[in-house]
């Protein structure tokens, strides 16, 4: 019996590519087992973000005569949150003033004569900034200002963020991501920034607020930012 040369070929042919074919569909050597991780994976329950852990609304300190500004200085009787302790910093910080805009009242910075920090202390507990936690806030800026998210670390480290707000003279409501963000140190008493910080552990955070590097340029339309209210989205961490 004659084989025929041509079919034989034609088999061949057929076969290897048949067993190209099943080659194809194996995983790569050494990805198996990452492969099924990541098909499980796909199974897990998304991340959600945090609950609401705070909010301050701000509220005009008791003073008698004129509300001038020495009266409208904020102090801590500026504070609605009861939980909360506020925390100014820089050379000037004392003269942040306590004003009503929109039907909201703010802090504002107006006649602080020295770049300065707003912040705020949980007193019952750090907070953690890592995953979905988000800094929410009503704002203004003026004359060129622009703020920069600020915390002070558990170790007693103050840094300031890279996503700098700029609202052009608008009440703006702004929402801070902590991820992917560049940090740098900074003074607390001088507001001046320094070398930038490398993966800052934000899972506890002592504090949190905004700082303006620049000084505030008077009363009427000039340099200056307003702060309004405040809500932080994020996990307690108990203090020891």
């Amino acid at each position: 019996m004659r084989i025929n040369p041509i079919a034989t070929t034609v088999i061949g042919l057929s076969l290897t590519f048949v067993a190209v074919g099943v080659l194809a569909q194996q995983p790569p050597a050494g990805r198996g087992a990452a492969s099924q991780g990541q098909a499980a994976g796909r199974g897990a329950a998304p991340a959600t973000r945090p609950p609401l852990l705070f909010k301050e609304e701000w509220k005009q300190p008791p003073y008698t005569g004129e509300l001038n500004d020495e009266n409208r200085r904020a102090t801590q009787d500026a504070v609605t949150n009861s939980v909360l302790e506020l925390k100014l910093y820089g050379t000037d910080s004392k003269n942040v003033g306590v004003y009503n805009h929109e039907g909201r009242f703010d802090v504002w910075t107006g006649v602080v004569a020295s770049p300065v920090a707003i912040m705020l202390r949980n007193k019952t507990s750090y907070v953690d900034l890592t995953g979905l936690a988000r800094f929410r806030a009503i704002v203004r800026t003026l004359g060129l200002h622009v703020i920069s998210p600020a915390v002070k670390l558990a170790d007693g480290t103050y840094i300031a963020g890279s996503r700098r707000i700029d609202t052009e003279g608008e009440f703006v409501q702004t929402e801070v991501a902590f991820g992917g963000m560049r940090w740098h140190k900074f003074d607390p008493q001088k507001i001046v920034t320094g070398v930038e910080v490398k993966n800052p552990d934000l899972s506890k955070v002592d504090e949190i607020g905004f700082v303006d590097l620049a000084p505030g340029g008077g009363h009427g339309i000039s340099g200056a930012f307003n702060l309004s209210t405040l809500e932080l989205y994020a996990k307690p961490v108990p203090r020891q």
